[in-house]
């Protein structure tokens, strides 16, 4: 698979395509079935499989205090597309230029100028455009017009009879239901990132962790868990904090793993962390003692958990 950064980046490889739009936050069961029509599509038009995302999330650029929190990177989700043997990521910056479109233009210069697309496959809740004045019957239209098939999905539901969607999925990671998530993504929870230098807090006081920068990202996580962490090929389990870590006035969220079978050097490794049990929400404590002797204790129940699995 191919990840394509903007679309002057497009080369004649990548055109007359069957294309499917959107965040794809999580890639869950409902993002699986765009993506297996769109496959099966492509095999029949004997066309590329081109999905296209954008950085930021659209949310993320208008509303950036107030938009939910992703259930993981950028990194993340193309290592998941890829898993769903899709050919080419476009990855379309965000940007005032591209917020300006409005829904002709996106069809125009995006869809047609750019891709040539010739079937296009979006969720029956896609909106596009300045102020969000495309959707799907406006796709129709202009498909019809310039010669390509646009079709939607219906909704996957899950074994609850519940819609599938991102929302779906970041609620039950707000509540700590890990369970719930792997259910409605169908893959395991994990957010990857670089190990960088702290400030070796949990060093001093006796819980040296990994701090994984997550790039200024909110992330829909949030607490402390037991998690296993895959570095160099070789998994370990730890105990990790998702958050800005109140107790020592931190702003930027960062991911913090305490590993409780390892100690070595990790500064810089690209390391994977999956998230299997929810232990607590973050809280600030009333001191360092307090969250040294609260730290003990969702240590000794990682040590639970993961001794039952």
């Amino acid at each position: 698979m191919e990840l394509i950064r903007g679309i002057h980046n497009i080369r004649s490889k990548h055109k007359e395509c069957v294309l499917t739009i959107g965040n794809f936050d999580g890639v869950h069961l409902g993002h699986g079935a765009i993506l297996a029509r769109a496959k099966a599509l492509a095999k029949q038009y004997d066309a590329p499989a081109v999905i296209m995302i954008f950085e930021p999330q659209p949310r993320e650029f208008f509303a950036p205090d107030t938009a939910p929190g992703r259930i993981g990177r950028l990194r993340d989700k193309v290592k998941l597309l890829e898993g769903q043997g899709i050919d080419y990521v476009l990855c379309m910056p965000f940007n005032p230029k591209l917020q300006q479109l409005d829904a002709q233009a996106f069809c125009q210069q995006i869809l047609l100028d750019g891709l040539s697309v010739k079937h296009l496959v979006v969720g029956d809740d896609f909106r596009f455009g300045c102020d969000r004045q495309g959707d799907f019957y406006y796709l129709q239209e202009f498909g019809s017009q310039h010669g390509f098939d646009v079709e939607n999905t219906p909704s996957v539901l899950n074994a609850l009879n519940e819609r599938v969607s991102s929302t779906l999925v970041r609620n039950a990671l707000e509540r700590g239901d890990i369970s719930a998530a792997q259910m409605n993504m169908g893959h395991t929870v994990s957010l990857s990132g670089r190990v960088i230098h702290g400030q070796q807090l949990g060093r001093k006081l006796g819980f040296p962790t990994a701090n994984v920068h997550l790039k200024g990202i909110k992330a829909a996580l949030s607490g402390v868990y037991a998690v296993i962490f895959m570095v160099d090929g070789v998994s370990h389990n730890g105990v990790a904090n998702v958050g800005v870590r109140p107790t020592v006035q931190g702003k930027t969220p960062i991911l913090e793993v305490h590993l409780l079978d390892f100690t070595g050097d990790l500064y810089d490794k690209y390391v994977q962390v999956t998230f299997c049990h929810f232990i607590r929400a973050e809280r600030k404590m009333a001191s360092l003692d307090a969250l040294e002797k609260q730290i003990q204790c969702d240590k000794e129940e990682a040590l639970r958990f993961f001794a039952n699995q």
